[in-house]
């Protein structure tokens, strides 16, 4: 950092911490934009991000949002590409805002847009959507950290199994197909049965360690082992889609269709259920048009969600902004 970027910021931390804020904000705002008019990218996201890092420590979203948004822009006129640092950088941006702050979203969804253009995966980096769907996760917004867990790392399939059995242990014991569903139909709607299995496996090795009256029966053969619940029909239906997935046969999954008929009436899953028989078993959809694209396009366009629900009604399943799935089935290990 330069003498006179240094000489900047401690005045605007003085005006801070003296309560002057509008005036800090509006200063830093101003010298940063100087330095992106003369292409000064290092002077301009250490005044912008530092700036911004105080005025969210000082409890001042609105502000400190506002700085981190213009970084965003600077990152991607600057064509910055994500390497540790400049992730490392909007990362503990992100933590320092105020919680349930309304500005951070906007900020989420720069993050990923820069991600997106300027990294290898088309729907943002792995990592940045778990730490951004942790961090949702921990302030309770559960359906926007189902979009980011969704799409990141291998350790989020742990953290959306264990958010959405936070948030069944609120509700009636019969409910825990619907919430385990959660974790399971988002990761199989973009074609990552491992994370589904895995997200399956750990929200039912919780539901037995706190409801062991429940009967489980344990049906193992030389390729799989399933848990059977007699009291939940539906959440024994979860563990052989993801069966009937990974032998990829399309007999297997319309005569579990068939069996569990009664039901599979009492929850909306039915569109979900057409996309993955296209994906997984080859089962065309008998429509002009692609819901799991109109899906997508709904949530990256801020349309209405064909899956949203309530939050007081956890009888439905949150899809997530994804790129389109892959048309046959990843293997499982």
């Amino acid at each position: 950092m330069s003498a006179k970027i240094q000489k900047v910021l401690a005045r605007q931390k003085s005006k801070i911490e003296e309560g002057e804020f509008y005036e800090a904000h509006q200063q830093i705002r101003t010298i940063a934009n100087r330095y992106v008019k003369a292409s000064d990218w290092p002077a301009s996201i250490e005044l912008l991000s530092t700036g911004a890092s105080l005025l969210l420590k000082a409890g001042q979203g609105g502000s400190g949002a506002d700085l981190c948004n213009y970084l965003i822009e600077v990152y991607q006129k600057a064509e910055l590409k994500q390497d540790t640092a400049n992730k490392a950088r909007l990362l503990g941006l992100l933590r320092a805002f105020p919680p349930n702050e309304p500005a951070k979203k906007k900020f989420v969804g720069g993050i990923v847009e820069w991600s997106s253009k300027n990294g290898d995966f088309p729907a943002g980096d792995p990592e940045l959507h778990h730490v951004i769907g942790t961090l949702f996760a921990d302030e309770g917004e559960v359906y926007d950290a189902e979009r980011h867990l969704a799409l990141g790392t291998s350790d989020s399939a742990q953290t959306m199994s264990d958010m959405e059995y936070e948030w069944y242990s609120s509700d009636e014991p019969s409910t825990a197909p619907h919430y385990a569903a959660r974790a399971v139909f988002p990761y199989l709607l973009i074609g990552n049965t491992r994370a589904a299995n895995k997200a399956l496996l750990l929200f039912t090795s919780k539901l037995s360690s706190s409801h062991p009256g429940l009967g489980v029966q344990s049906i193992s053969s030389p390729s799989s082992d399933i848990r059977i619940y007699p009291s939940l029909p539906l959440l024994n239906f979860l563990g052989l889609l993801l069966l009937a997935i990974q032998r990829g046969s399309s007999d297997l999954f319309k005569q579990l269709k068939a069996h569990y008929a009664t039901h599979l009436k009492e929850v909306p899953w039915d569109d979900a259920m057409a996309q993955l028989g296209e994906m997984f078993f080859g089962i065309k959809i008998p429509s002009q048009s692609n819901p799991m694209f109109d899906m997508m396009s709904s949530m990256l366009m801020g349309g209405n969600n064909p899956f949203a629900m309530k939050k007081k009604d956890p009888r439905a399943v949150t899809s997530t902004a994804t790129p389109p799935p892959p048309t046959s089935a990843p293997a499982v290990d």
